[in-house]
């Protein structure tokens, strides 16, 4: 029996990197998926047709995350394509780093409507349907625990605020059955941050394994939070960083 047999899932941010390992771990435990792209269609469309060759029940939404009502709509489209939802995740972000001084309020106002308002209006929106035996789980980063360097204020201050959603939307759910729980990747080997580069080696320097991660630990780790395996599991968080910020 796979552990996710007869679950229908929405994770956002789906089409590549962590977001596309999640989604073909989830559909490979046995849930049907959704999962939304804002931009690459051709990528998105693949994953979904790589995943449904495999047995998979995937399928690919188009939604902005910096829009509000993006969101809503993929919730609801997942639920009418399915019938149901029992596990959210929230993976859509971004990262913007410069010098704190050369920050816009433009800048602040699209990092935080894709990293923290997004979440909490999926969220939001999902609680209409879950029910008892439901998951919240959100992608965040180590750097909510810990400010790596410079020029990632604005970044860590979005992932910090993903914490106590955690905390409270646990308090909030606890009672109907439902967990929330956040996932926070340290340096992962992604397109977008290759295990490759000089500042891979410097981020290896600061790991107490010394390695990269790969996007299949983390979507390993969300698998088990999103499985009767995680029911006891709420309100919290797991860092996924190699010791980083041990």
């Amino acid at each position: 029996m796979k552990r996710l047999e007869n679950k229908t899932a929405l994770v956002t941010g789906g089409s590549r990197g962590i977001g596309a390992a999640i989604v073909r771990r989830l559909a490979a435990e046995g849930a049907n998926v959704a999962f939304t792209y804002a931009r690459s269609s051709e990528k998105a469309e693949a994953l979904a047709a790589e995943v449904n060759a495999a047995g998979g029940k995937v399928i690919a939404l188009a939604a902005d995350s910096a829009q509000a009502a993006d969101v809503i709509n993929a919730v609801n489209k997942t639920v009418a394509e399915f019938g149901r939802l029992d596990i959210l995740v929230n993976n859509a972000g971004i990262y913007i780093g410069k010098d704190f001084q050369e920050h816009t309020i433009e800048e602040y106002d699209q990092l935080m409507a894709v990293n923290v308002k997004a979440v909490y209006v999926a969220a939001l929106e999902a609680v209409k349907h879950l029910q008892a035996g439901g998951r919240i789980i959100t992608i965040g980063s180590n750097m909510g625990d810990n400010a790596i360097g410079p020029q990632t204020t604005l970044y860590t201050m979005s992932k910090s605020a993903l914490q106590g959603f955690t905390r409270g939307l646990a308090r909030d759910l606890g009672p109907k059955g439902i967990t929330v729980t956040l996932v926070q990747p340290g340096p992962t080997d992604t397109d977008m941050n290759p295990a490759d580069t000089p500042l891979a080696d410097f981020a290896r320097g600061r790991m107490a394994l010394g390695n990269y991660g790969s996007v299949e630990d983390v979507a390993g780790l969300v698998a088990f939070l999103a499985s009767e395996e995680g029911r006891h599991i709420t309100g919290s968080w797991v860092t996924i960083d190699g010791g980083m910020n041990a």
